[in-house]
């Protein structure tokens, strides 16, 4: 009877155990730094940089392999004819079935033409704000922005003007624009701030986004903007999730931002990322606003920005992609 007892406390110490350790696996304890010990190596390092051409095209390798960026970043007509499945990449037991509806409303191939130059990807931090980084920006030849940020003269010396790919995730269309079931007029007045620029949206990753994206697509195209709607393609998404995962970031889901990097790294011959900053307290320990913009705080469960920020650190300082965090020089030669 003793032995049984023993027995059985050690099956479920057994079990705890194997708990523990999934959870270790999914929830990583690994301490990350705090924001002031982040704000000191980034002061450190100061604006130095350099170009590392080897790490640049392992990294477009490695994302060519797993995910195939230059094809497969769009739902395409080319990589998504009639009757394909797109498998949903934030819900897994929904998928679309492509008909001659929704074929209709993919670009022929990808439109972007590769490979992209000096690119620009411009988070939206709190950071940004007094940056002066705005001309910085627009001297790249490819800017891509995050959530149809704003770009009012109010923030123009700090992000800049132009743009040539932004997102927009369907939860902004449902809250700042009514799900474009009343007048539809202030979201395309409000797309005239990104000139002709590709809107890249993720029609399939969750089933409500769906009909959204579509309503998005047509009342631009029924008003003849200039904007060209991109769908985002599921795959690319799913497997750039996966990328990230194996090397240590496990939030729910990848933020936006860290999504149009892995595209930049993917397409671009150099990439610079402004405005990546997911901590409270700035480079001279004042607290900051989350946003630029606002200081509306996300689901800290569902995305992992410290993580995802100390991944693009660590391709800083190999020199695989240049960050600016803080400000901009007024005057900058190219390195």
């Amino acid at each position: 009877m003793l032995l049984r007892c023993y027995r059985g406390k050690l099956s479920v110490w057994a079990a705890l155990c194997l708990l523990v350790l999934c959870w270790f696996y999914v929830y990583p304890v690994y301490r990350l730094p705090r924001d002031k010990e982040v704000a000191e190596e980034v002061l450190r390092q100061g604006d130095a940089w350099n170009r590392n051409q080897t790490g640049i095209d392992l990294f477009r390798k490695w994302l060519s392999e797993c995910c195939d960026p230059g094809r497969m970043f769009a739902v395409t007509k080319e990589n998504s004819p009639i009757g394909k499945v797109l498998w949903f990449d934030g819900e897994f037991y929904h998928s679309h079935v492509v008909n001659n509806d929704t074929y209709s409303l993919f670009v022929k191939d990808n439109p972007l033409p590769l490979p992209l130059k000096r690119c620009a990807v411009v988070g939206n931090g709190g950071i940004l704000r007094h940056s002066k980084c705005g001309r910085d920006i627009d001297q790249a030849d490819f800017i891509m922005r995050c959530n149809l940020p704003p770009l009012s003269k109010q923030y123009t010396e700090d992000v800049g003007t132009r743009t040539h790919l932004v997102t927009a995730n369907p939860s902004i269309i449902e809250k700042r624009f009514q799900n474009l079931l009343w007048s539809r007029k202030s979201f395309v007045d409000s797309m005239k701030a990104y000139g002709s620029s590709y809107i890249y949206m993720p029609a399939f990753s969750m089933k409500p986004g769906k009909d959204l994206s579509i309503r998005a697509h047509y009342a631009l195209s029924d008003t003849s903007s200039n904007i060209t709607m991109l769908f985002a393609n599921p795959e690319f998404l799913r497997t750039v999730g996966k990328f990230w995962k194996s090397r240590g970031v496990h939030g729910k889901r990848l933020s936006t931002g860290l999504f149009l990097v892995s595209l930049a790294l993917g397409l671009c011959e150099e990439v610079t990322a402004y405005g990546f900053w997911p901590f409270s307290m700035g480079l001279d320990e004042q607290p900051i606003s989350h946003h630029y913009y606002d200081n509306i705080l996300p689901d800290k469960w569902f995305h992992a920005m410290p993580e995802e920020f100390m991944q693009l650190w660590h391709l800083h300082k190999s020199g695989t992609l240049r960050m600016r965090v803080g400000h901009c020089p007024l005057q900058e030669g190219r390195s």
